[in-house]
């Protein structure tokens, strides 16, 4: 069955009451989306901000009453409106057809599931993140991984803190780790991440997955945490305490911007290598002092 999309062109002061009215009257789900190339990169702890000039998508079923819709959401006079068909597709899928093989070091790939890897006796990282963020195609994760693929693993205990599809522990787990804990707040994540660790070959008791709340405070050899830079500044000392007195931390999903302030929440007990980066993003690693300093 097809879909009906209304797309209203609204201020910022605007949408909160459009996104509320469209619910309304019965969309299925609202979107937000900048109508005027004006960029928001990460959002303040507490903020929701929007872009200036916003558009508003309401998603109703094909067959719905759009004069009706309209007098229910009473858009504003002067306001830009336009209803628009949506072909129904499996759009959580439609996304495969364009995606790649991703080397990220000489005998390193992430490949999709569906596709036969480039070199077959290279190490291959078999990926379908399904509904969970993590593909190798985002520079922050592009980042870990190559990252990855330049460490020592062999024997090391690893955890992947907002593990999103695996594809950060599963690296680790291919490249030599014996054990790497997944932890995240979301559901599909954990799903995803079970999922493709047997697409891998790699056993449950290798790759258990957890919510923050049930994380131990036990302390590993390796953290990966590509999340955000305001969490990965929130989280500092919980991520901290998770590394062993001379183990390595690689933290990404951090612009150029905002990777003093991160290297500042954990320099006390740190010593970070050069940075790395790509586009705007960047990738910080650093080893854990063996002793106090002082």
């Amino acid at each position: 069955m097809p879909w009906l999309e209304l797309r209203i062109h609204s201020s910022r002061e605007q949408a909160p009451l459009l996104e509320d009215a469209l619910t309304r009257a019965g969309a299925q789900c609202v979107t937000l989306e900048d109508n005027a190339d004006q960029p928001i990169f990460e959002p303040a702890l507490g903020e929701t901000p929007l872009w200036q000039e916003t558009r508003i998508i309401g998603l109703f079923e094909g067959d719905a009453d759009t004069s009706h819709i309209e007098q229910q959401v009473q858009i504003p006079a002067a306001t830009y409106y336009q209803w628009h068909l949506v072909e129904d597709k499996d759009w959580e899928r439609e996304w495969m057809k364009d995606y790649r093989p991703i080397q990220c070091g000489e005998h390193f790939w992430i490949c999709p599931s569906w596709l036969e890897p480039p070199d077959p006796s290279a190490i291959n990282l078999l990926l379908d993140p399904g509904l969970a963020f993590g593909t190798g195609t985002h520079p922050t994760t592009f980042l870990c991984l190559q990252w990855l693929a330049q460490q020592n693993l062999s024997g090391l205990d690893v955890i992947d803190y907002g593990c999103g599809s695996g594809i950060l522990g599963i690296g680790a787990l291919l490249l030599g780790a014996q054990q790497v804990l997944g932890v995240d707040i979301d559901p599909q994540a954990l799903l995803a991440t079970q999922e493709n660790a047997a697409r891998n070959g790699i056993a449950a008791a290798r790759f258990p997955v957890v919510y923050p709340n049930r994380c131990a405070a036990t302390a590993v050899d390796v953290v990966l945490a590509n999340i955000l830079a305001g969490p990965l500044v929130e989280l500092a000392p919980a991520i901290s305490s998770r590394v062993n007195p001379g183990g390595s931390l690689c933290l990404s999903g951090i612009l150029n911007t905002q990777a003093s302030a991160v290297m500042a929440a954990y320099s006390a007990e740190f010593d970070f290598d050069p940075i790395a980066s790509k586009d705007d993003w960047v990738c910080l690693s650093a080893r854990k002092h063996t002793a106090a300093l002082g």
